[in-house]
């Protein structure tokens, strides 16, 4: 399929290269630091031979989630983002922008998202995954309540929110002492942000707030398999389920979350996720640096889907959401 359009594809400053080294064998850096710091070459060539019309670049991984001090993370947000936005001005029918935000401040965290959907003209923004603040001990979940206001302005502007993973904190992952290998993608990516998704939904902050739109990758970090049994779980006992939101889970997932085929490119996986959120709410993605454009491409133009489906997926669904402005 020609003219598909990726939504969660990875750049990165010299000063937050490093945040992404520890997630790859050492050998294996060279690679995905020239990948990581490049835009214009391999990348577009890839693109052209895989059929991908346009990227919306985000910043690595933490990086701004990871750190504490609130001003610094603001000026890394910023300095990426303004870095940003000079090279989409190079290509702009090919590459569009997700803003980094330093969500450990409200505050400062609306303020760099007015600048850089006004001003820079980005698409929408890409957080991380919770936010350290103060000390490296200290995290912040954004269904917390200093974060409303930061929510009204989003939806005001009315992007998408792009939740993307990091791994727990230290203290919060010994599951995983003697099991490192589950950190990261294979795992601990997808259990830590459907988490963090799920204390959205259940906070109430939907109601409040009916058209924000949250994109989750890696074909929804589990959620749509287990969004039923979120719900219905022993559904003998009165009242089992109690929390702020107003309806059942299921709803404001199937009303208010996109997700991606981001890092996962499975078949089985991908018919189970239409089945359960539609396809009007999936769209492509590869994920690179940290995947293959050919694996994704090459998978999801076979992908036994009709063909309806493959273009809504591939090309559609993000030219609606994200306001791209292409035929």
């Amino acid at each position: 399929m020609r003219g598909k359009v990726g939504l969660e594809e990875h750049f990165a400053i010299p000063e937050t290269l490093d945040d992404s080294r520890g997630f790859f064998p050492e050998h294996i850096w060279g690679e995905l630091k020239a990948r990581l710091l490049d835009l214009h070459d391999n990348r577009l060539r890839l693109m052209d031979e895989h059929g991908i019309e346009m990227m919306l670049l985000s910043l690595n991984a933490p990086v701004v989630q990871a750190i504490p001090d609130p001003a610094r993370a603001n000026d890394v947000a910023r300095k990426a983002n303004d870095y940003l936005a000079r090279e989409i001005q190079k290509r702009p029918g090919r590459f569009q922008g997700l803003a980094a935000l330093p969500m450990q401040d409200p505050d400062m965290a609306i303020r760099e998202l007015d600048r850089s959907i006004r001003d820079l003209g980005f698409k929408g923004v890409l957080v991380n995954g919770f936010s350290q603040v103060g000390d490296a001990d200290t995290v912040v979940y954004y269904d917390m309540p200093q974060y409303r206001p930061f929510w009204s302005v989003l939806e005001q502007l009315d992007v998408p929110f792009y939740l993307h993973p990091r791994n727990p904190l230290r203290r919060d992952a010994r599951i995983y002492a003697g099991a490192e290998w589950l950190l990261g993608p294979s795992w601990a990516f997808g259990q830590e942000t459907a988490v963090h998704a799920l204390r959205l939904m259940g906070s109430g902050l939907f109601d409040e707030h009916p058209k924000l739109s949250i994109v989750l990758g890696h074909m929804g970090e589990g959620l749509p398999f287990s969004m039923w049994r979120v719900d219905n779980c022993n559904a003998w006992v009165e009242d089992r389920h109690s929390y702020p939101a107003k309806r059942k889970i299921a709803d404001y997932f199937l009303e208010n979350f996109y997700i991606t085929t981001s890092g996962n490119f499975r078949t089985q996986a991908l018919i189970n996720a239409m089945l359960e959120i539609g396809a009007d709410r999936i769209m492509f993605s590869t994920d690179w640096p940290f995947e293959n454009i050919d694996h994704a491409a090459i998978w999801f133009d076979a992908a036994d889907i009709s063909e309806n489906d493959r273009l809504k997926i591939g090309r559609t669904n993000a030219i609606d959401l994200f306001k791209l402005g292409l035929s």
